[in-house]
């Protein structure tokens, strides 16, 4: 069963509660998805540490639920214009 964007952008926010979390289906078949999310938490990290941090909240369902997720990890001040 596929996961919606609700669900994923629930499981970032429940890691990551200040996130601001934009979710895009990219297919339009519920199972490849874009996400931009922004998170003070990020500050200081490696991209690679902060994706592993997103992975983290998706708790193992990239590759079973979640198919692909193409992942854009800012803080607020590095933010693109269309995150705010």
């Amino acid at each position: 069963m596929a996961m919606n964007a609700d669900e994923i952008e629930r499981r970032i926010k429940v890691a990551l509660p200040d996130a601001v979390v934009t979710i895009k289906d990219l297919a339009g078949d519920g199972d490849h998805y874009s996400a931009l999310v922004m998170s003070e938490a990020f500050r200081g990290k490696s991209r690679l540490q902060q994706h592993q941090m997103v992975y983290a909240a998706l708790k193992g369902s990239m590759g079973g639920e979640l198919h692909a997720l193409a992942l854009q990890t800012v803080t607020p001040d590095s933010a693109p214009t269309t995150a705010h």
